[in-house]
């Protein structure tokens, strides 16, 4: 089954059987943070799926910033819609496209974002090196880019590598990708935090000037 076809299927259940509350929020909210968003920034949001970002974001940017999330699902972008009238954002837009192919959207049609953001969304592209390439592109030199994404649990952490999988496998990830490295490759002032014994792992940086 291709992604969007997966998506097309569990979206409108996607946020109760994604683990979110007991598992990968934390990465999220750690890797938002780490952006260091103020009010009136634009960031983009790629591979947004349901809009489970949004929140997050919009509340860090104010009414006055700007959040685009491009996915490649149909479905999951119409969570994302839906979630956004509900709320009254109307600094949220979504964009269908597939991150790999490019080119993304810009922030206002010519400058960089501020920032961009990929959470647990990476892993999922066989081709993440473009998507990479992409989000690197689509943010302002001086940006800041945050990867969220999932690998097996190491040490003690090894009893919950068959959760591990089964999330992995669930969502179309592929937890040997470790695209996070690319933040470590390519940008500088890079943090980089982990939790559930590695199988979160969080990855902050500023695009070079």
């Amino acid at each position: 089954m291709t992604r969007p076809e997966r998506y097309t299927v569990s979206a409108r259940a996607y946020d109760l059987i994604s683990g979110e509350r007991p598992v990968y929020r934390r990465g999220r909210v750690a890797g938002i943070a780490g952006l260091g968003l103020t009010p009136g920034c634009s960031v983009l949001d790629l591979g947004c799926g349901t809009g489970l970002n949004h929140p997050l974001l919009v509340r860090a940017v104010g009414p006055s910033g700007s959040v685009v999330g491009l996915d490649r699902s149909p479905a999951m972008l119409a969570q994302a819609r839906r979630r956004a009238s509900r709320e009254g954002w109307s600094q949220v837009r979504t964009v269908q496209a597939d991150m790999a192919d490019g080119p993304v959207p810009t922030a206002d049609g010519s400058t960089g974002f501020d920032a961009v953001v990929a959470t647990y969304a990476l892993s999922l592209v066989p081709e993440w090196e473009r998507a990479w390439a992409n989000a690197l592109q689509a943010v302002r030199p001086g940006g800041r880019i945050a990867v969220v994404d999932l690998a097996l649990p190491t040490g003690r952490g090894r009893l919950l590598t068959s959760l591990a999988r089964a999330a992995c496998a669930l969502g179309g990830s592929d937890p040997q990708a470790h695209p996070w490295t690319a933040v470590e490759r390519d940008c500088t002032d890079v943090t980089a935090s982990s939790w559930w014994g590695g199988h979160v792992q969080v990855r902050v940086g500023t695009r070079p000037a």
